[in-house]
């Protein structure tokens, strides 16, 4: 599943293609059909993203609300749009380009308020300038819950996968374990601007690296990293691999349904 990275830079790229021009909204496979003709031709006013949600605004008040889930692909192309395959659920065009978008979880018309209970249901995004980081640690520090499943859970940050969640608790060398209640305000103060660093550059680069100079693939003298995902990671996919800084074998096992990965050695706060 995409993480909010992702999501922020489809928003300024369907805002670079389309935001004050009134493209040809289609549904080819038809799921979409009602939705898209009564938004053909109208103006895209704006978009934005919070955690993994994007909503795309045409005229003053209807939302599309897109949730990629783990199957949902966007893709973009120049004009002459060629015909759509039967998989695209929503397609804008205009006279310099195209996007598609296929496999979404949601793909919804929706008004002001229904788009107010969406932003409600979830926990402060490090890439809006709106967010509470306090919000989420008032949350943290009442749990049990280990600080890896806490930073997944999208009621209390929005946007944090797989990756970021490995990655951060890494670079700040906290047991992923650890109880939510035991992490303190000085270190999650430094996870929260961690994360919001790290996101922003991802949104950036449209990939994820969080290693530190001194541990890129020219200042360590090995090969880079090759994977789906792109960009150089200290620990995620990483299983059995050395570790970048101490060279002890990479852990991985499962947590709340997903793949946990990291250093015994280097994570022991």
């Amino acid at each position: 599943m995409p993480e909010g990275h992702t999501i922020h830079r489809l928003a300024q790229d369907y805002a670079g293609r389309f935001q004050g021009t009134a493209p040809r909204v289609t549904s080819p496979q038809g799921k979409f059909s009602d939705a898209a003709a009564l938004l053909d031709g109208s103006a895209l006013t704006a978009t934005e993203a919070h955690g993994k949600h994007l909503f795309l605004r045409f005229r003053d008040a209807d939302w599309v609300h897109i949730h990629l889930g783990l199957f949902g692909k966007v893709g973009f192309g120049d004009a002459p749009a060629p015909p759509p395959t039967e998989t695209v659920r929503l397609r804008l065009a205009n006279d310099t380009g195209y996007v598609d978008l296929r496999g979404p979880t949601t793909c919804a018309l929706i008004t002001e308020e229904e788009k107010r209970a969406v932003h409600e249901r979830l926990g402060p995004d490090p890439l809006r300038e709106d967010a509470d980081p306090g919000a989420a640690y008032r949350r943290i520090s009442r749990s049990r819950t280990t600080v890896a499943a806490l930073l997944m859970d999208q009621k209390i940050v929005a946007g944090v996968g797989n990756v970021y969640r490995a990655e951060v608790l890494f670079r700040h060398g906290i047991d992923p374990y650890r109880a939510g209640q035991d992490l303190t305000p000085a270190e999650w103060d430094a996870l929260w601007a961690d994360l919001v660093a790290l996101m922003r550059e991802g949104v950036r680069n449209n990939r994820i690296d969080t290693v530190r100079p001194e541990h890129t693939p020219e200042a360590m003298g090995r090969p880079p990293r090759v994977d789906d995902h792109g960009g150089e990671v200290y620990v995620y996919r990483r299983a059995t691999l050395p570790c970048h800084v101490c060279g002890d074998g990479i852990r991985t096992a499962g947590l709340a349904a997903r793949n946990l990965f990291w250093c015994a050695t280097c994570q022991t706060r």
